[in-house]
């Protein structure tokens, strides 16, 4: 009998689930061994994540003409990256980053990988598998999110305001998974999404996104 597109899902997810206890970034903040030098890397890095992100989302979804469950899932996840963005300010200067530090700053090339790779897929996956594969990734995203924001506050005594970055991809988004349920189901219906293709591009999504916490971890 055909997989569900939620079966699909729930098996991708935990097949490309990272090892829980290989981040070398998430753990000393939630412990708040890191230093404000590691979160204001953090931080910069994540300026240039977000509009990179945003860009590709939308391209992804103008690509989705003939797919309008996934074009929905990346129009709602573009509109995510701008709420996101609005949040990271408060972050950023938590961190005491001004405007000045952040012109000078130059990104770490294993941290802009993942983005760089969202938007290798944004030109040449189709809208279907990128769903999967980025869906797969998301849940990663979240659970580090989560304990970063709950580490922030207890050891480093950041506000609300200054977590609202990371509360927001922390928060469960039924929405988004329902769009992202129906994309998945249309393209196993239609025949075109390739399972092969989708486990190669989160099995990369997910190596960049360890690359990207290593290489923030560097001066912890």
């Amino acid at each position: 009998m055909p997989r569900t597109a939620a079966e699909l899902l729930k098996t991708t997810r935990s097949e490309l689930a990272p090892d829980p206890n290989a981040n070398p970034f998430v753990p000393p903040v939630a412990s708040g061994r890191a230093s404000l030098e590691t979160l204001a890397a953090l931080a910069l890095e994540q300026h240039h994540v977000i509009p990179a992100d945003h860009r590709a989302f939308l391209h992804l979804a103008q690509r989705a003409t003939e797919e309008p469950a996934a074009a929905g899932f990346f129009t709602m996840l573009a509109e995510g990256e701008e709420l996101a963005a609005e949040r990271l300010g408060a972050f950023t200067e938590a961190c005491e980053v001004d405007q000045r530090r952040m012109q000078a700053y130059e990104p770490l090339p294993g941290c802009q990988a993942y983005p760089a790779y969202i938007s290798w897929l944004a030109l040449n996956a189709t809208p279907t598998d990128a769903v999967l594969s980025i869906t797969a990734n998301f849940a990663t995203w979240g659970t580090y999110c989560a304990r970063i924001a709950e580490g922030l506050r207890t050891h480093y005594g950041f506000t609300d305001e200054a977590c609202a970055f990371f509360d927001f991809f922390a928060a469960p988004a039924p929405t988004l998974d329902e769009q992202a349920t129906a994309a998945v189901q249309a393209g196993l219906n239609s025949g075109s999404l390739d399972e092969k293709r989708v486990y190669a591009y989160g099995r990369l999504l997910q190596a960049y996104e360890a690359m990207f916490w290593t290489s923030l971890a560097g001066p912890t």
